[in-house]
């Protein structure tokens, strides 16, 4: 670097110097509440002087610093912790404020600069806590005790924490405290850093603060809860959120969605499970039969749990039609383990199809067009009957193939769970139609016998033929043969 670069930096160094000594002729600022550590300079009659540092001096009482016989604990040189109580003339410490032995004065220091004091619960009833402050009695309510419901009183019993003064009155003898108020106190604080980390898709961790019957609200951390839904638990389904989470447990969730304007989060922790329906693959096939357990009955039919994770729907339409209403609830009930036969499976949309059978029933019959065979009518519509033939499989008899005459009350002709023998006309692969008539049942014996007629016509007719023949051959016949 040449002298010319040199000599511009000069007064820039010389103004930089200035400033730093500037500085350190300047008090230092404390605030109260803050903690510091000071050198013990002077020990008089009765207070202690500390150097604190950037040419600070502190007081603190010399009772802070004596034992129970009143001997000093510390000498000229010692390094003393301190809590600021005050700064109004004069930056003041308290030493047993940290270390949670203070005395009624110091306490009332306390409650008037706001400061936090150490406690110890002692019991607990039906009002609140008996917190043990210093030498002092204090009373903690119970919903100042923590910021989310507490299950078991008694977890507190014998923990020291801090607490924040609310109340002193009679001179220290009546004492309200609240831990409460500081952890608001942080979690606000913690706010601002915590939303930064709340994003559609981040893992979190959280604790369970409380649990309702629809899911547990999840405490995130400043103040802030998430709402952990019960279909969002687990891939199994969960009837009661409480036998997978209790309040207190800390866990791991999944942030779903984000309303600010709403202060709404979603939570999830199923996603953080594998999804049964990745390792399906060919377990199920149609066709196939096993059990499974009952877990939701609704209004359109039954779900059955096949594995964790892995439901089918039993549709009502899959149930023996009986002529009474919503009859087929009684083959069903939660909890309950049934067998059921496989009638489709789609993997994409993540749906099984079953049929809930009897322990003696047959396989799902396959209908075939030209089979005759006896079906249960289901119900009747203005275009027809509906026939059920075996579980998943209901065909229609349009009305003009009911084979009765026109104006005919198919109600009555056919009763709702009444056995009716059927022509399968026409089966569609693609839509599972199924097409039947019962006309059909007598054209086709119609057809029966009249190629049964016919053919003993001609049986007749050959068996005349050949009578006429032998007399027509006897008769001309040589006399004699």
């Amino acid at each position: 670097m040449s002298p010319d670069d040199e000599t511009p930096s000069a007064p820039a160094e010389e103004e930089d110097f200035a400033a730093l000594f500037a500085a350190s002729l300047q008090p230092a600022v404390f605030e109260t509440g803050q903690l510091l550590q000071g050198v013990v300079v002077l020990i008089a009659r009765d207070v202690v002087f500390l150097d604190v540092g950037g040419k600070g001096e502190a007081t603190m009482d010399l009772i802070e610093l004596q034992d129970e016989d009143g001997q000093v604990t510390v000498e000229v040189g010692a390094t003393v912790e301190g809590v600021v109580v005050s700064t109004a003339g004069g930056i003041k410490l308290s030493h047993k404020l940290v270390q949670g032995a203070a005395t009624r004065r110091q306490i009332e220091e306390a409650y008037r600069a706001q400061l936090p004091v150490e406690g110890r619960v002692e019991s607990v009833n039906k009002r609140g806590y008996e917190v043990r402050v210093g030498g002092q009695r204090a009373f903690c309510p119970l919903s100042q005790i923590d910021t989310a419901f507490t299950s078991d009183p008694e977890v507190h019993v014998g923990q020291v924490y801090t607490f924040r003064i609310l109340e002193y009155k009679d001179d220290g003898e009546d004492l309200v405290v609240s831990r409460r108020a500081l952890i608001e106190e942080e979690e606000r604080e913690q706010e601002g850093d915590v939303r930064k980390t709340l994003i559609p898709g981040a893992d979190v961790p959280g604790r369970i603060a409380s649990v309702r019957p629809y899911g547990a609200f999840v405490d995130l951390g400043g103040g802030i809860q998430g709402l952990l839904h019960v279909s969002e638990m687990g891939w199994s389904r969960v009837s009661d959120p409480s036998t997978v989470v209790q309040a207190g447990d800390t866990v791991t969730v999944r942030v779903l969605r984000v309303d600010n304007e709403k202060g709404k989060i979603s939570l999830g922790m199923r996603q953080l499970q594998t999804d049964p329906w990745d390792a399906v693959g060919p377990s199920y096939a149609s066709g196939q039969r096993l059990t499974g357990t009952v877990t939701r009955v609704v209004e359109f039919g039954a779900f059955i749990e096949l594995q964790p994770g892995i439901e089918g729907l039993a549709h009502l339409s899959t149930f023996p039609p009986t002529g009474k209403r919503d009859a087929w609830k009684d083959a069903v009930s939660v909890g309950a383990t049934v067998a059921v036969e496989i009638l489709t499976v789609d993997l994409d949309k993540k749906r099984i199809g079953v049929a809930v059978l009897a322990k003696d029933a047959a396989r799902v019959v396959v209908i075939e067009a030209g089979a005759q065979v006896t079906g249960t009518v289901d119900r009747h519509e203005r275009y027809g009957v509906f026939v059920f033939l075996s579980p998943g499989r209901t065909g229609l008899m349009p009305n003009e193939e009911t084979d009765t005459a026109y104006g005919t009350d198919l109600k009555q002709a056919f009763p709702i769970g009444s056995e009716i023998q059927v022509v399968v006309l026409e089966v569609d692969p693609d839509s599972h139609r199924i097409r039947l008539s019962r006309k059909a049942i007598r054209e086709g014996a119609e057809g029966d016998d009249a190629r049964a007629y016919s053919k003993r016509q001609s049986k007749e007719q050959d068996a005349t033929f050949g009578s006429m023949a032998d007399k027509l051959r006897a008769a001309f016949r040589p006399a004699g043969d």
